[in-house]
Order: structure tokens, then C-alpha cells, then sequence
């Protein structure tokens, strides 16, 4: 049985964690951390407002992160400190987190990816096969759909896709986020990347190869945030024990 502390537990991700858990029997709920947390509710489970106030003889297993950028530091000094692999599903992380982490992958392991969806792995799969095919006849681009309260764009799965599709093409491709100020064809090596904001869309990725007469799309569409929740706790699984070092979606599916 695996034991997982969940930071960011009582936020959208941490709810949904919360539900799928319940109904495992290869991993439990130790305990949480959250930022948001008052201490006048109860859970069921210990909440802490950050992670200095876990107590030292805590027993978990692996971290899964589904906080906000700002609080990832702190949490990766507090897994080195306790010795625990993480599961690390925040995005937008800044360049000095993205750095602490390369520091942090030396002592423990880290589990890192842009989507925990196991459809968008397939997806840039798919996508990064397609590319080496039909590549250099057909134009690609890449629209993102998500809620109105998602704070960075394009998304880290939109970014995470045109590094497999730019590997592919032997990192030809120029990505290009915005298009109003340009008054110029579009070239052959430049990779579109268009972000769309509004309502409750929990995630939408599509894929599009246009050729002359016809046009291919790959696409993906999250129905609940219930999907990243069921990777994020696949790979708990898989990362519990694991000696030091950066792994990702490829290693789970290995």
C-alpha cells in the first residue's frame, strides 16, 4: 500500500485526489498540506498549512504536488529534506524552480510531466509519429482550450507537444504564439501555438497538419480533471521507492 501526502490538497486537483483515493486499494491518504487550510474543518486525514509544520515522524510514502508555482520550492526543499520521491504536477514553474528541481533529481526522485493524462501521452505520441511522415508538406498547428482561470499561456501540454513535434522535425520549427502583428505569409517552418480561455473547459488539445487539399487532426479533449487525478496516482505508484532522479510519462509506460 502505498501512502501519499498531497500538497495542495484542498484545492480542484486535491478534491479530485481525494475522491479517486477512496476508492483504491493500492494507495491511501496520509496526509496533506495546503496553504488555504484554517484548522476549523476535518477531513479525516491531517491537513498542515505548509510544510514545515508535518510532523517528523509523519509515515508517507511519495508527495503528489498539485499546488501553485510559488509553492513548489519550499515543497521540493522539504522532500530532500525528508528523503521523498514527488509526483510533481504544478505548471508554470519559474526557471530558478525548473533549476531546483534539475538540483533536487540528484537526491531524490522526481516525477515530472506537463499533463498526467495518459490519453495526452498517447496523444503526443501520435502527433510526434505523424510529424515524421508528413512533416515537411503539411503546415501544423496547435490549439489549447482551458478554463478562464487558468493563469499561464499557452499551456505547459501545448509547450510539451511542439517539443515532440519540433523533435521530430530535427528542431526546425519556429514557434509562433501570436500572429496580429505580422503582415507576412506564413512560413513553412513555423509552428502556430494559439491558446483559448473561457468557461469551465477543463482541457482541450487539438493537433492540426494542413496540406494542400487536406488537413489532418489529432485530438484531445479532458472530459474531468479526474484524468490528471488517475495518472498523477498511477505514477505515485510507480515512483514510490524509486532511487533519485528526473522521470516522466515515458518511464511509467516503460
Amino acid at each position: 500500500m502505498t501512502k501519499v501526502l498531497i500538497n495542495g490538497v484542498l484545492g480542484t486537483m486535491g478534491e479530485a485526489l481525494v475522491r479517486l483515493i477512496s476508492g483504491k486499494d493500492d494507495i491511501c491518504l496520509a496526509l496533506g498540506i495546503d496553504a488555504a487550510y484554517d484548522g476549523s474543518s476535518s477531513y479525516g486525514f491531517p491537513v498542515y498549512r505548509s510544510p514545515g509544520e508535518v510532523p517528523a515522524d509523519a509515515d508517507f510514502d511519495v508527495i503528489i504536488d498539485f499546488s501553485h508555482f510559488s509553492a513548489v520550492p519550499a515543497l521540493l526543499d522539504f522532500a530532500v529534506l525528508r528523503n521523498k520521491p514527488v509526483v510533481l504536477c504544478t505548471t508554470g514553474l519559474k526557471e530558478d524552480t525548473l533549476k531546483q528541481c534539475d538540483e533536487a533529481s540528484k537526491k531524490i526522485g522526481i516525477f515530472r510531466s506537463a499533463n498526467m493524462s495518459v490519453g495526452i501521452y498517447v496523444l503526443r505520441k501520435l502527433a510526434s509519429e505523424a510529424a515524421k511522415y508528413i512533416g515537411d508538406d503539411f503546415d501544423i498547428e496547435i490549439v489549447e482550450r482551458h478554463h478562464n482561470r487558468k493563469l499561464d499561456a499557452p499551456s505547459g501540454t501545448a509547450l510539451a507537444i511542439a517539443d515532440n513535434l519540433n523533435e521530430a522535425m530535427d528542431g526546425q520549427l519556429e514557434y509562433v504564439y501570436d500572429r496580429h502583428s505580422r503582415l507576412a505569409r506564413r512560413d513553412k517552418k513555423e509552428l502556430g501555438i494559439s491558446s483559448v480561455r473561457g468557461g469551465n473547459i477543463v482541457g482541450d488539445h487539438d493537433v492540426i497538419f494542413a496540406g494542400r487539399n487536406e488537413v489532418i487532426e489529432l485530438s484531445h479533449s479532458a472530459q474531468s480533471r479526474e484524468v490528471f487525478a488517475d495518472g498523477a496516482l498511477k505514477a505515485a505508484v510507480f515512483m514510490a521507492g524509486r532511487p533519485a532522479g528526473k522521470y516522466d510519462m515515458e518511464d511509467l509506460f516503460k
